[in-house]
């Protein structure tokens, strides 16, 4: 029989940027379950998390610095306009939805080591119907809403994060980098009534990290319509560059609407695109933009 090196390469190849996603959801579901099962043996409220009385503060500097080495190795991940982070007080985090979000994950971390600060996410609602979601998600300090809840969050001088495109933006969105944000202006309401300034964000080369799969997307677009589940496919895992640039906050300004403010902020997202994002995007041009 004869044997195509050519072929066994592409099967290696396929098999590897399959199997990846999985691994970074199970390194998800290990760090929260890490957290969970010490800070319960531990007997320590979430107030405590981060003292220096207890032992809670190294181990959760390990997991830390363990995300923080995967991000430099495997994407040479860094960030532009980290100092844009206000180191007390509340603000209103928004950006671009990737296929998997991996880079936010990362820009968390960067804010925790960096700014001793824990970022609040707000998440799509299937992201509690996963086995072990809850626990995940309250580990991560995961939220679905609504607009009070988001409102109350900030005005406890907490740090917020939305991504108003969402799932969709991440399965249907592609390497042209447009946003899929449907009108939407719920996390300009909650800035709004927060009286909180909004952090623009994009991460470089997202889409060229994850991919969605684009066959039978006709078909899949309107299952996922109607059931709000991610029913579209993806692959990836590509070692390319990713770099998360932070934009100039918006300030709260009481004159301004929700709408109004809602396409501020999308302008300010589509500029950060426009400034440092090849588009059409390409994987081995964001794999050299590592060097």
């Amino acid at each position: 029989m004869v044997v195509y090196p050519w072929l066994i390469l592409s099967i290696a190849f396929i098999a590897i940027f399959l199997v990846i996603p999985v691994i970074i959801f199970l390194s998800l579901y290990v760090t929260a379950l890490v957290m969970y099962v010490y800070r319960h043996r531990q007997k320590l409220d979430a107030k405590r998390l981060l003292s220096n009385q207890t032992k809670w503060k190294s181990l959760l500097y390990v997991i830390i610095m363990l995300w923080e080495a995967h991000g430099y190795f495997w994407h040479s991940y860094e960030v532009d306009g980290l100092d844009r982070i206000p180191n007390k007080g509340p603000a209103l985090i928004v950006y671009y939805h990737g296929c998997i979000p991996l880079d936010h994950f990362y820009l968390m971390t960067k804010i925790l080591l960096y700014k001793k600060r824990f970022v609040r996410s707000v998440g799509d609602h299937f992201l509690f119907m996963l086995p072990g979601s809850k626990t995940l998600m309250k580990e991560l300090k995961v939220l679905t809403g609504p607009v009070d809840q988001c409102v109350k969050l900030l005005s406890e001088g907490d740090l917020l994060s939305i991504a108003p495109g969402g799932c969709r933006e991440g399965l249907f969105g592609d390497n042209l980098y447009k946003l899929m944000w449907n009108n939407r202006s719920g996390f300009a309401k909650v800035a709004v009534e927060a009286k909180v300034p909004i952090i623009p964000v994009f991460t470089q080369n997202l889409r060229e990290a994850f991919i969605a799969v684009k066959l039978f997307q006709c078909i899949l677009k309107p299952l996922y319509e109607w059931t709000r589940l991610p029913v579209i496919p993806f692959y990836g895992g590509f070692p390319v560059k990713l770099k998360t640039f932070v934009g100039k906050p918006i300030p709260y300004d009481p004159k301004i609407t929700p709408e109004e403010l809602a396409q501020q902020t999308m302008n300010a997202v589509e500029e950060l695109i426009r400034q440092n994002q090849r588009i059409p995007g390409n994987i081995w041009n964001a794999f050299c933009d590592r060097f």
